[in-house]
């Protein structure tokens, strides 16, 4: 396996993984070559990053209109390990890797059926402030909730 920066410890890191989303490569989503856009995994790492939020009741108190904080992502990056086709069945794999004040670095795995992993990437999400959009500390609440089920 290649040395991706922010994994340490190949194994250490799987074994944090419990949510996953499962989704199917479109044919919209490939190259002339029936190839995974290299865009594609972002969008991935969204609808299932989404999901986690909604697993763990996060999400559903973002999106009130009285609710004077939003996520932003603040970077995102992917890696590539191996291809990915038209027609594949992924597992997106979401985990908070670090929890901050404001701020939580999640980490992903695109499993394909075989149990291979295709991709792997990190993105650092902000809670912000509404009004002033600038970064607005998690609750202790809210840093359990992503804590636990990324043990």
């Amino acid at each position: 396996m290649k040395k991706i920066a922010y994994i340490d410890d190949w194994n250490q890191w799987e074994s944090g993984f419990h949510f996953f989303h499962p989704v199917s490569v479109r044919f919209s989503e490939t190259d002339m070559f029936g190839h995974l856009n290299n865009t594609v995994p972002f969008v991935y790492f969204e609808e299932a990053r989404i999901e986690f939020f909604n697993e763990i009741g996060l999400m559903e108190n973002w999106l009130k209109e009285d609710c004077g904080t939003i996520i932003v992502v603040a970077d995102l990056q992917c890696d590539f390990i191996q291809q990915v086709f038209f027609g594949e069945k992924l597992k997106v794999f979401v985990k908070a890797a670090t929890i901050g004040q404001s701020s939580v670095d999640l980490h992903y795995k695109g499993v394909n059926q075989k149990g291979d992993i295709c991709f792997v990437g990190r993105g650092r999400i902000v809670q912000i402030s509404r009004e002033t959009h600038k970064p607005f500390s998690l609750t202790e609440e809210m840093k359990e909730k992503l804590a636990q089920i990324s043990k």
